[in-house]
């Protein structure tokens, strides 16, 4: 025992190992699966690439305690074996360092989305580097300085300033969450940053007492066996309960998994605005004149899902869903911000920014109006942008509709209903008559009333029996 507690290899490091990875492995189910099983794009921006950096941290972050504490044996006389590469490096600005600077770029981004109202005014590519530079720094001088034994652990003089580096981060995630504390999030953002900072926390401590432990019982190789294993299983703690991989689309597809949603619609289902995309059933039926303002015919609902099911098979479709989405916006009370928000920068990320999955073709005036508004949960955010894509839509797409399939198509499906509508509601009864006469029209003026009728068959039928059988 006392050789694996110093040179690692104990049956405890190999278990702690094996879990390790069975954690990444299911770290990365958790984070592909949902698009996998459910066929989603995956989503561009800062909403897809902070996630990747935050489970690469995660997994560094693992590795590199593996290899400096020495969970397995190895000679460390090679050169990417040497502490300052595992200890230094890999476990500080690419493990835990990146790991925190990531929530603290998401918690950032809230801020400014949801209490400022505004888009942030630094972009995440350009932020993440600024917030990871004091690591970097740190990690520069430690590798000069090279106050590291021959077991990568460090003296008190030096593992102080490292602690505090640790707490200042998760400080700093207190101090973004605690200005957004009073947001109402619909999707358990607030909830994942308060539990992101607690786990951080209760890691930092688990690592001041197994340093503590290691360093005043150093002879003791049930310590330093102890002492490993709980580090690697904070870290396992830490790795899943402080990554947020939730998000909207996300969480309305695990609940609708057996319903087939048309992508344009899910927002507006996730964040429960009324007859998102829907057709209602009880939608009075109206003819489609070609004669009319465009922008009033896309008010009719059956209209606009044609035209869009026109558009798509066009691989043009992006203006038509742009124009649905802002409908389902536009049916969010103006006193609901945080919907609004949420909305608008959905709208956004998927139509408005540059390099979005369906950009649209707005100018250059519109589109930097949009970014750098004020007020994501303006009423007229994307006015401008709607009256240029709906000329747009115009000039280039609605006459070839008027000669497609779709729109004959249209045509026959609102002739039908409106058959069907005036045979409902244009008064026939077709119950049994017994006769086709009015009773204004009879010349001999006698009532046709089903009771005497019956009366006069039953009393025939009588007579009939009475003479055939006497």
């Amino acid at each position: 025992m006392t050789t694996c507690a110093v040179k690692g290899g104990c049956p405890s490091d190999y278990a702690a190992v094996s879990i390790s990875l069975l954690s990444i492995f299911l770290l990365i189910g958790k984070a592909v699966a949902p698009h996998l099983i459910h066929k989603i794009a995956l989503p561009k921006g800062s909403s897809f690439w902070l996630v990747t950096l935050q489970i690469i941290a995660s997994f560094n972050l693992i590795v590199s305690i593996v290899m400096s504490l020495g969970f397995l044996r190895f000679k460390r006389g090679y050169w990417w074996s040497s502490c300052y590469i595992w200890a230094v490096w890999v476990e500080g600005p690419l493990g835990f360092g990146l790991l925190l600077s990531s929530r603290i770029v998401q918690a950032f981004q809230l801020y400014y989305i949801f209490v400022r109202r505004r888009l942030p005014p630094i972009r995440s590519f350009i932020f993440l580097p600024l917030v990871l530079l004091p690591w970097i720094i740190g990690a520069a001088f430690l590798h000069t300085k090279k106050p590291l034994n021959n077991r990568c652990h460090m003296r008190t003089q030096w593992i102080i300033p490292v602690i505090c580096l640790h707490a200042l981060y998760v400080a700093a995630m207190v101090g973004f969450t605690a200005a957004i504390r009073h947001i109402e999030f619909r999707f358990h953002e607030l909830k994942d940053l308060w539990r992101g900072i607690l786990v951080s926390t209760c890691s930092i401590g688990i690592w001041v007492i197994a340093y503590i432990l290691n360093e005043t019982h150093e002879d003791i190789p049930l310590v330093q066996i102890v002492t490993r294993f709980l580090i690697l299983t904070s870290v396992l703690v830490l790795v899943f309960f402080s990554i947020s991989i939730s998000q909207p689309l996300l969480s309305l597809m695990s609940l609708r998994k057996n319903e087939h949603q048309e992508y344009s619609t899910m927002m507006g289902r996730a964040l429960g605005i009324p007859d998102s995309g829907l057709l209602v059933q009880t939608e009075s039926v109206q003819s489609v004149d070609s004669n009319e303002p465009f922008d009033k015919l896309l008010s009719n609902r059956r209209f606009r899902q044609s035209f869009m099911e026109f558009a798509d098979s066009c691989l043009a479709g992006e203006s038509v869903h742009f124009y649905e989405e802002v409908q389902q916006l536009d049916r969010i009370p103006d006193s609901d911000h945080v919907r609004r928000i949420y909305m608008a920068r959905h709208i956004i990320d998927r139509y408005i920014a540059p390099g979005a999955t369906m950009e649209v073709n707005i100018s250059h005036r519109c589109r930097q109006e949009i970014l750098s508004t004020l007020d994501l949960a303006h009423a007229n955010l994307f006015k401008n942008a709607l009256i240029e894509l709906i000329h747009l839509m115009k000039m280039n797409l609605a006459n070839d509709y008027w000669s497609s399939t779709f729109y004959m198509k249209l045509k026959d499906e609102a002739a039908m209903k409106t058959v069907d509508h005036e045979l409902e509601t244009g008064g026939w009864n077709f119950s049994q008559r017994l006769s086709s006469v009015h009773c204004t029209d009879d010349p001999f003026h006698q009532e046709h009333s089903p009771r005497k009728l019956g009366s006069s068959t039953n009393r025939d039928t009588e007579l009939q029996l009475r003479e055939k059988f006497p």
